[in-house]
């Protein structure tokens, strides 16, 4: 990735075009899975917002404007300029996202499981709405960020300390996302397996192009500890395989570009974050996961993730958490303040 010292001719024109043109307009044991019914697989045609890959090249002057937008329209030095522009088709930085996270057996895993199908819906649509609000110069969709692989405090069968959803669940999770016509995260905790034996259990999911990925250090026990004993890590390494993985997905069946969410919260989470390479075919978020009071989360987003760019930017917040130990649950106008702003926002 490349950082700017000092605005290239191509920089300057890209600003003052932007000037001249531009108007706005934690973690426990998930017993018997199986037991959860059986549901139909929706058709891929039931997903509205996913374009499909464009014939034409990305428009690289509306990205710069989108970037620039996310910098508060101030390109400096402490961010990367990207100019290594995304493949047709891509969501970001063009869109908005705001998801809901968790898993449908459980309430403490986040809102997903926490409420009644019919609210949570309902709660989602004015969520995307309120953030519609705040930003309408970047539309936004909506999304479900499902746990499909947890990480568990019992080895297992396999002695991996993680238990892989059942077809049904994620099958819900894809019906649900066509209902509300939104995107669908597939997130993996590995416990102690990893992405190279977890990913291909989600292929058949990840080639529809509605379906994106997820992936969660604090529950990658490299060390052979028992999840949530003590905080999980990944590699820059690790990161770069998941996204090879999807660039040959995206490129064997002609998909619009993927997006990988990373979460992180603490600097040993996420190991040489400078080797993470790009790629035009995967769109990386680095999604900022700490709970707690508005500033304990604003000085983590600033030092784990604006201080170590990589990409694209996320911000978790959550429901009950953050109000206990914060006082409040941060808003639009105050989450679209930090710098950068961020593209992906996470409800759990």
């Amino acid at each position: 990735m490349r950082y700017i010292g000092k605005l290239a001719l191509e920089t300057v024109v890209a600003i003052l075009l932007v000037w001249i043109l531009w108007t706005p307009s934690r973690h426990f044991k998930i017993e018997h899975p199986e037991t959860y019914g059986k549901g139909a697989f929706p058709e891929k045609e039931a997903v509205a917002h996913q374009p499909a890959p464009a014939g034409t090249a990305t428009d690289t002057l509306a990205y710069r404007q989108k970037m620039l937008q996310l910098l508060h329209d101030s390109a400096v030095a402490a961010w990367p300029y990207q100019r290594d522009y995304p493949a047709p088709g891509a969501l970001l930085p063009f869109h908005r996202i705001v998801a809901y996270y968790g898993n449908f057996y459980t309430p403490k895993l986040g809102v997903l499981g926490s409420i009644p199908v019919d609210s949570m819906l309902a709660r989602l649509s004015a969520t995307v709405a309120m953030w519609q609000a705040a930003d309408t110069a970047t539309p936004v969709l909506p999304a479900f960020h499902y746990i499909a692989v947890t990480a568990q405090r019992s080895p297992g069968k396999d002695g991996k300390y993680r238990l892989r959803m059942p077809e049904a669940a994620i099958n819900k999770a894809l019906e649900l996302a066509a209902q509300a016509h939104a995107l669908v995260f597939l997130d993996i905790q590995p416990g102690h397996s990893t992405l190279q034996e977890e990913l291909p259990q989600l292929e058949k999911y990840l080639v529809r192009p509605e379906v994106h990925l997820g992936i969660d250090p604090e529950y990658s026990m490299k060390g052979g500890q028992v999840p949530c004993s003590v905080i999980g890590t990944l590699d820059a390494e690790d990161i770069n395989y998941a996204a090879t993985w999807l660039a040959g997905l995206v490129k064997q069946h002609r998909l619009p570009p993927k997006i990988l969410v990373v979460h992180r919260f603490t600097q040993a989470m996420v190991t040489n974050y400078k080797n993470i390479r790009l790629r035009p075919e995967v769109q990386i978020v680095m999604d900022m996961d700490g709970f707690g009071g508005v500033a304990k989360k604003k000085d983590t987003y600033r030092s784990w993730i604006a201080r170590q760019p990589v990409q694209f930017t996320g911000f978790k917040l959550f429901y009950q958490v953050d109000v206990a130990t914060g006082g409040h649950l941060m808003g639009p106008g105050e989450v679209l303040a930090l710098f950068p702003r961020p593209i992906y926002i996470q409800y759990q």
